[in-house]
C-alpha cells in the first residue's frame, strides 16, 4: 500500500528541484523518490561507530594467512568436495 508524504517548498526550491528532475527526465516526485530511497540505502549500511569498534576489536588479533590463490584453490576445493 502506498503513503502519501507532503512536503512543502517556497517557489525558488521548487523551482530548483523541478529543474533537477528535468534534467534526469524525470518528474519531482519521481526523482524524490529516488533521492529518499538513495538516502535510505546509505543510512541502512548501519551504525559507523559500531562498525569502527568491529574493525578495531579485529586488529587486536594476528592470525596467521597464506597465499591468496592458495586460499582460492583451497575454497574452490571444499566447494568441489561438498558436490561429489
Amino acid at each position: 500500500m502506498s503513503k502519501r508524504l507532503q512536503v512543502l517548498f517556497d517557489e525558488d526550491e521548487f523551482a530548483q528541484l523541478r529543474s533537477i528532475a528535468d534534467r534526469h527526465g524525470l518528474t519531482v516526485s519521481d526523482w524524490v523518490r529516488q533521492v529518499i530511497r538513495a538516502a535510505g540505502r546509505r543510512e541502512a549500511a548501519g551504525d559507523p561507530a559500531r562498525k569502527l569498534a568491529a574493525v578495531r576489536a579485529a586488529m587486536q588479533h594476528s592470525f596467521p594467512t597464506g597465499d591468496i590463490e592458495q586460499m582460492l584453490d583451497e575454497t574452490e576445493r571444499g566447494y568441489l568436495a561438498d558436490v561429489e
